[in-house]
Parts: structure tokens; sequence; C-alpha cells
């Protein structure tokens, strides 16, 4: 099959006639066992300019992007640095070639100061470490591309914005002219994500070149002087960027059919309260996690709990799932005290719940897809398995499964298609009706027609009755999809604003505890 493709167009910092590449691939294939990630895939991306690999959950982008850089090796195919072609055989080798990706999860240790992680690994290292000479030469790395970190700064007292300062620092410091940027925005708030885009037009302006990674549409849009989707590893289109990319056509190639994510309220007045957190503290070893936390969420609505990770969120919904007793204050649900009940307690009063962590708390690994459907079912009930299988065949179908039927271990899924499993459990009732759905980053790693899929069960429980607390670092989704948002900041609430009304800077703002004050 050929690749088809989209106009074309020509890096910001050339005219006329095509512009060299910087780094190229050509024919690219790689296959798995039982998969064909990359199917004779092209791509370039030239100096001085941002080249976005856009695609679906599994369509082969982060296959293509650790060939880029020497992570993985093609079956077939050619890759190319300023024309001459060239053997990646490592990410060293690809870093000689002046090649290196920063990654989503980085690889930096929280001990070492900014400067130690930087040079962390550099061959022209002497034996005996000079820190203020070290600290100048990585400052001065940092000021050039308009990176500012503090050179002697502990890595683990940075925020998430910051150590992904370092990491792009650390790339630049060990000479790379190519940066591949993996999901870089997935955990930044939206301040940080306007820093990031100005250090990343700060770098083409120098020549650069930047390959970025993403799934979020928007952001692909205003940041991508050229887009490159794929479809089940194959290129489906090469798009025009910067602001002349529609997000609609992008979402079309990616999938192969028109997405709708348009934002979403409750369409019908809300009902009676059914969760209510009353002065909610939790406190663990020694630090305040949770502190005097107050709301209720009633039939009908969906509230959301906007945060960058690590300020409190996991903690709030184990607890109000029963599976951590608080410090002080209460849980009730339906009208019923939860409070130190536990969570099959919980789940009796009509609790259904998403954790984030969908391996190791929300699905068991080595137990198929039908047993872990299985699992909230009435435990005083003896389940027939042949009996449900149809209906395990039936979510695979609804909620797009890639599996080899309800037999297939969930240890071999990939993270969105385990997601997908957690999601099918807790959205197709279990052992009670479902008064509650709590439910944590239910989008996190889905391609967008997934996310649609989820964001129309979501506002079709909202609309049956269902009361919804969604808990996402996912600013679009909540800004989507909650009928109120607040957002949870060190583990209290700074702020609250109704879904309808609610400014993307101002959210922004509190989730980075620049607004301290609880909106009512």
């Amino acid at each position: 099959m050929s690749n088809t493709s989209s106009e074309v167009a020509k890096g910001p910092h050339h005219s006329g006639g095509a512009a060299p590449s910087a780094l190229s691939a050509r024919n690219i294939t790689k296959r798995f066992p039982g998969v064909l990630a990359n199917d004779n895939v092209d791509f370039d991306v030239r100096p001085g300019e941002v080249h976005t690999l856009l695609g679906e959950n599994g369509a082969g982008k982060s296959t293509l992007a650790a060939m880029l850089c020497g992570l993985y090796q093609p079956d077939s195919g050619t890759i190319a640095r300023n024309g001459a072609p060239v053997v990646l055989s490592s990410p060293r080798a690809g870093l000689s070639h002046g090649i290196a990706m920063v990654h989503q999860h980085f690889r930096l240790v929280e001990r070492f100061t900014v400067a130690e992680n930087v040079v962390l690994g550099s061959r022209d290292l002497s034996y005996t470490l000079k820190r203020a000479e070290l600290n100048d030469r990585v400052a001065e790395v940092a000021e050039r591309y308009g990176l500012p970190v503090d050179p002697s700064a502990t890595v683990g007292d940075l925020s998430v914005g910051q150590r992904q300062r370092v990491e792009i620092v650390k790339a630049l410091y060990q000479g790379a002219e190519i940066l591949l940027l993996d999901e870089p925005t997935a955990v930044l708030v939206p301040a940080e994500v306007e820093k990031l885009f100005e250090n990343v037009h700060a770098m083409t302006a120098t020549g650069k070149s930047i390959v970025f990674i993403s799934h979020k549409l928007g952001e692909v849009v205003e940041i991508s002087d050229r887009v490159t989707v794929l479809r089940n590893g194959r290129v489906t289109g090469h798009v025009s960027g910067r602001g002349s990319a529609d997000t609609r056509e992008l979402a079309r190639l990616m999938v192969g059919r028109d997405i709708d994510l348009a934002v979403q309220r409750a369409s019908h007045a809300t009902g009676h309260e059914v969760l209510q957190i009353r002065d909610l503290s939790l406190t663990v070893n020694g630090i305040d996690v949770l502190s005097n936390i107050s709301f209720n969420v009633h039939e009908g609505e969906m509230v959301g709990i906007a945060g960058v990770a690590g300020n409190g969120q996991k903690e709030l919904a184990d607890t109000i799932a029963g599976l951590v007793s608080p410090t002080s204050g209460s849980v009730s649900i339906g009208g019923s005290m939860s409070t130190d009940r536990g969570p099959i307690a919980a789940r009796e009063l009509g609790l259904a719940y998403v954790p984030e962590d969908r391996l190791g708390m929300g699905l068991v690994p080595s137990m198929s897809i039908l047993d872990n459907l299985l699992l909230t079912r009435d435990r005083d009930t003896v389940v027939d398995r042949a009996s449900v299988r149809p209906e395990a065949n039936r979510l695979i179908d609804q909620f797009e499964i890639k599996a080899n039927g309800p037999e297939h271990l969930a240890r071999k899924l990939s993270g969105g298609n385990a997601q997908k499993v957690l999601l099918a459990r807790e959205l197709s009732g279990g052992r009670t009706a479902t008064k509650l759905l709590v439910v944590c980053s239910p989008t996190r790693g889905l391609d967008v027609g997934a996310i649609e899929t989820v964001r129309r069960l979501l506002d079709d429980a909202r609309s049956a009755g269902q009361a919804i607390l969604l808990i996402s670092e996912d600013l679009d989704e909540i800004m989507s999809l909650a009928d109120r948002i607040l957002v949870l900041y060190r583990g209290a609430i700074v702020h609250e604003t109704a879904g309808e009304s609610a400014q993307l800077t101002t959210v922004g703002a509190a989730m980075a505890g620049l607004s301290q004050e609880v909106q009512k």
C-alpha cells in the first residue's frame, strides 16, 4: 500500500525549493512478533523546523522515533543524516550524530544537582570535578537556548516543567542538533506548555531540528511546521502546520473517520446529593497529603478535579473508594457513611472506581480479559464463565480492545488496551447499580478515537443520573466535560468554578499554585 499525502509544508527558515533534510528515514519497516509496527514509512526533519509525529495509540510513531535515535534498528529501509546514510546501533551512536530523545518519563537522578545530571554519562569529564566550572558550563548552554535552570539546584526539588528543561539542557550539552520530544506536554500545566513552546522556538531559531511526538491535536496545530500522521504503521498524510492544519482533518487522518470531541455538559437539572465529603484530611508519614477538603457531587453531575500529578489526587480517590482511611473527616455515598468501611462496602453503596494505576490496582495482569471483567461481580454468586463470554466479546468490540479474544492475558495488553478493559468493566456495571463513578485519568494512553468513545460513555452515564467524579491531569479533558471544576494543589482545594465559565489561564494558574483562594 502506498503512502498517501496531503500538502507538504516547507520549514520556517527556508523558501523556494525543498530544503535539505537534517535527518531522514526512507522505506522504514519494523516488525515485532505478531505486529507490523512500521510499514514502508518515509519521514524527514529539516534544520530549524518542528516536525510532528501524530498517530493513534499503537500507530507506530514511538517505534519510528526509537529508530531515529538508535534505540531500535529497522528491519529494512535507510536512515540518513544530512543526506548520508548512517547506522544508529544505539542511543550513544545516535548522539554521536547529534540525535537525542527526551523521554516522557524523565531519566534523572533526583538526589543529584542539575549540573551533575546534565554531565552524567559525558565522556569528556575529568576524574576531579570542579563544581563552579561545571555549573558555569551548564548555565551557559541553558541561557543560550532560553532554558533557565539553576545548575546547583537539587533535581528532586524542581517542578515537573523544570525537570523537563533539565532533560533538554542535558541533550543540548551533549551536542544534540536534532531533539525528539516524546509527549513533552503530557505532565505540564498550561503555563509550562507555553514556556516549552517558547523554548522550542528558541532552539529552532538557532537551526536545531525538533521531532515532536504528541496526541494533543490543538498543540500539534500550534507548534508544528509540518505534521506526519501514522495509522496502523503506515503514513496517511503529510500536513502543513502553523495554523493551516485543521484538527478535524488530522483526526480523520489518524482514525479514518470524523471525530467529535466537542464540549459536553449536563443537559438536565442535577438530582440528589450522591457523594458528600466533609473536612477530609489525610496525613502520611507526618506530611499533610489532604487538607480539610469539603465538596459534594449530585445525581447527573460531573465534577472535575484538576491538578498536576502528586498533589493528592490519588489519595483523594483511594479514600473515597475505601482503600485508605482518612486521618479526619468523612465520606458518604448515597446518604450512607462509607468512611473506614473498606472498598467492598463502598461498592455495595453504589461506587464504581477506575484507578490511575491500571495494572497495579485496576486489573490482575496474570488473569484474562474475561476474568478481569468478572472481578466486581457479586461475590456471593457462582459465575458461569461460559455464559458471560458473549458479553465479554461485546465489550471487547464496543471498546475496540485489540486482543485475541476474552482469554487474552491482561499483562500482554498495551497500556491503552488495558485501560479500555478497566473502563469496560466499571462502566458496564458491577454487583450493584452504579450511583457514583470515580474515574482517574480515563483517557490517558488512549488514541483520539477511543477518547471519543470514553467521553461519550461518561456523558451517557451522567445523562442516566450517575454522579461522576472525574480526576485528570489532562486539563482539556476536564474543561470539556466537567459541570464544575475544583483545583487540587498540595492537597487542598484552591479554586472552584463552573465548567461553562472556566478560564484556561485561571485554572492553569491555580494548578501551578499561583492562586490560593477558593472561588465559590
